[in-house]
């Protein structure tokens, strides 16, 4: 038998957190071999093989339910899951599949993806005055969202249909409320 690890050093060599191992004990899926003098959880090659097992499982997707069952009942059972997890997959593969294929189907229409004119500037100015803000307002919530996210600032902007000089002369006298 190889030398005993503790919960970290098996979390490790697993690839996982010390808390997945302690919630997988936690659930009674993986026991420690026994406890040092100083009570600490020991795992030996028997828990080390075991762990692996599980983590083969959860890569296949199975949930913690169905790995118990593989691991701990009967191989007629473990089929069985295994079967019902397949079914699962090409459900899964089938449900992707119709998405490729809706995905295809609207790229051939690029059409579709012409950007209309839902909101504009004068539409937007609007809104924010019936809303109660006035021109100082709207200055800061320019200076803010400026100084905040300056890339998403001239995206919206541009979104806008804001025309490219009057989009620089709002984000200049945005920077300046910033400085100011």
């Amino acid at each position: 038998m190889r030398t005993m690890l503790n919960v970290t050093t098996l979390a490790r060599s697993c690839g996982l957190s010390r808390t997945a191992v302690l919630y997988y004990e936690s659930i009674g899926l993986l026991r420690p071999a026994g406890r040092t003098p100083g009570n600490y959880r020991k795992y030996g090659d028997k828990e080390l093989a075991r762990l692996k097992q599980i983590c083969i499982f959860r890569g296949m997707g199975l949930k913690l339910a169905d790995v118990r069952a593989v691991l701990d009942r009967p191989s007629s059972d473990a089929a069985a899951v295994l079967k019902r997890r397949l079914l699962e997959l090409d459900s899964e593969i089938e449900r992707l599949r119709g998405h490729q294929r809706a995905i295809v189907k609207l790229l051939r229409h690029k059409s579709t993806f012409k950007r209309t004119d839902m909101v504009t500037k004068d539409k937007l100015v609007s809104i924010m005055r019936a809303s109660g803000l006035t021109e100082a307002d709207m200055n800061r919530f320019h200076t803010e969202f400026e100084k905040s996210a300056p890339a998403e600032h001239q995206e919206f902007l541009e979104f806008l249909r804001i025309p490219a000089d009057e989009i620089r002369t709002i984000r200049e006298q945005s920077r300046k409320g910033a400085a100011g």
